[in-house]
């Protein structure tokens, strides 16, 4: 794949010491209308505020990932249909529920008509985006295009994740991630030169061997226990990932950041590009 270059990101973690940790962004400097934030759920004012803290007058597509959607109004509209059986039912939980909700809130709140996609794809969803932005970049390198990742964890979540057993080595965490991508160098930080995903566990040839592809055996490797030490396990960590990551890039060598979640793997190898600006 072509490169893919990093202008800008943001998300819903701090700096704290020698970690991170999860922040809720101040929506009354992003979303400024109380009435609109009233309006939104938690997710939905997540997800938009980060969203919009990484566009600019300039993007022409948005592409948004989530594993599991806007969990706290799905469980309200369906505490509805349970408490008044037949009877008409509110539809802004149902409307709110919807998974391209905050791709579509980000759109309305900047006036951007273009290509507007959700990808829901469990523990690939993100990678899944990444892929479509990886596309269009490859038919037109000009563009600018925002992509991001939202999950949130709600007690209902954190209670059925736990019966599937998904917290034994992490516990269940939420989190919001944007990035706005380019295809070309220009002011960006760093690129994401080379990506693979699919189902199963990573090993250590598999790995080599994608390295080795990529002429880059002596990269730093940034593993799901790195990482999720700080954000937690939910299905598009791997976004907290390349943020975090994208803090402290080194110059002196790639990156490669990878990701074992709910059957799946994916890998992200990033270069530093200030150097060759």
């Amino acid at each position: 794949m072509k490169a893919i270059y990093i202008e800008k990101c943001a998300a819903t973690f701090l700096r704290e010491g020698e970690g991170y940790r999860f922040a809720e962004p101040d929506y009354k400097q992003t979303i400024p209308n109380a009435s609109e934030r009233r309006r939104m759920s938690r997710i939905v004012k997540m997800g938009t505020s980060v969203g919009l803290a990484c566009t600019s007058p300039q993007t022409e597509a948005i592409l948004t990932a989530t594993g599991l959607g806007c969990m706290a109004d799905t469980e309200k509209f369906m505490q509805q249909m349970f408490e008044r059986n037949d009877l008409p039912l509110s539809p802004t939980p149902f409307i709110h529920s919807t998974f391209n909700t905050i791709g579509a809130q980000i759109a309305m709140l900047t006036g951007n008509h273009g290509y507007n996609n959700t990808y829901v794809h469990r523990a690939l969803s993100f990678e899944s985006a990444l892929t479509d932005a990886a596309l269009m970049l490859e038919e037109c390198p000009s563009r600018h295009i925002l992509v991001g990742a939202i999950d949130e964890l709600t007690p209902s979540v954190n209670t059925i994740l736990h019966r599937f057993r998904a917290d034994r080595e992490f516990p269940i965490g939420e989190g919001a991630a944007f990035f706005r991508l380019t295809g070309e160098a220009d002011d960006a930080e760093a690129c994401i030169t080379d990506m693979e995903s699919g189902e199963g566990r990573l090993n250590e040839a598999y790995i080599d061997d994608f390295l080795r592809k990529n002429n880059a055996p002596n990269a730093q490797r940034i593993f799901p226990s790195d990482y999720k030490k700080f954000c937690g396990e939910y299905a598009t960590a791997i976004s907290f990932a390349l943020w975090m990551t994208l803090q402290e890039l080194p110059s002196e060598s790639p990156i490669l950041i990878a990701n074992e979640s709910w059957g799946s793997h994916s890998m992200l190898l990033l270069r530093d590009n200030s150097a060759k600006r």
